[in-house]
């Protein structure tokens, strides 16, 4: 008997063929702000699948001195984005000679994200950084450029997970005796590393190590410490 290919179809019926154009590359992304300040971090591991394809991929982009973006999911999706971001801040550097603020650029983020609704980037996009009255904000976007400010947020393959773990240490919330002391910068970093190092252990997609920025009135401030390599 002669073996058909597979992708033959002699009995008249239509073979459906499929194409996915994107690709999940995880990742996670964390940011608590503050009164003065703003703490972003995210894992440094790019994978597909079960195969990682490098320990050491930076996926925090900044924007200004008072602004930075971080990104998890389809790389290449990242990389046009964060392209056009950096394009239209040097457009706008230059036709108004000053450096676009956190708020106007996380409106710009939410416009271009609605201009490709129908073929949305696959990002979990976080943008931070200090507003007009210097103080920590953190933004956090649906693919189609929904905006949300808030002082914390998780986002990428574990930010089901992490989301209730900031809610419970950052906002206090389900917690019998909450505090009322204001949070300070040491507080913020430490409960940061504790939810990655969370993650580590139960998503395959988040490790290897954690790349900070803390983003002040001074400036941007880096620290990394590292996770599980497995």
């Amino acid at each position: 008997m002669v073996q058909l290919p597979n992708y033959l179809d002699y009995s008249g019926g239509s073979i459906q063929r499929q194409i996915n154009p994107y690709a999940d590359n995880g990742g996670s992304v964390v940011a608590i702000a503050g009164d003065d300040f703003v703490v972003i971090g995210a894992d440094t591991r790019l994978s597909s699948g079960f195969s990682i394809f490098t320990r050491e991929q930076n996926k925090l982009f900044p924007l200004s001195s008072t602004t930075i973006l971080g990104c998890a999911g389809c790389w290449c999706d990242t990389l046009t984005l964060t392209r056009i971001l950096k394009s239209r801040m040097q457009m706008y550097q230059q036709e108004h000679n000053k450096t676009m603020s956190t708020v106007a650029c996380a409106q710009m983020l939410s416009t271009i994200l609605y201009y490709k609704r129908f073929f949305p980037y696959y990002i979990s996009n976080i943008l931070v950084g200090l507003d007009n009255e210097g103080k920590g904000c953190v933004y956090s976007y649906d693919p189609i450029g929904h905006c949300e400010k808030a002082t914390y947020r998780a986002g990428g393959s574990a930010g089901a997970l992490l989301q209730p773990l900031l809610d419970n240490q950052i906002g206090q919330k389900n917690i019998l005796n909450p505090s009322t002391e204001p949070l300070t910068q040491e507080k913020a970093l430490a409960t940061l590393k504790d939810v990655f190092i969370s993650a580590a252990e139960r998503d395959i997609y988040t490790g290897d190590s954690v790349s900070i920025k803390i983003i002040t009135k001074n400036g941007i401030k880096e620290d990394t410490f590292d996770l599980r390599r497995d």
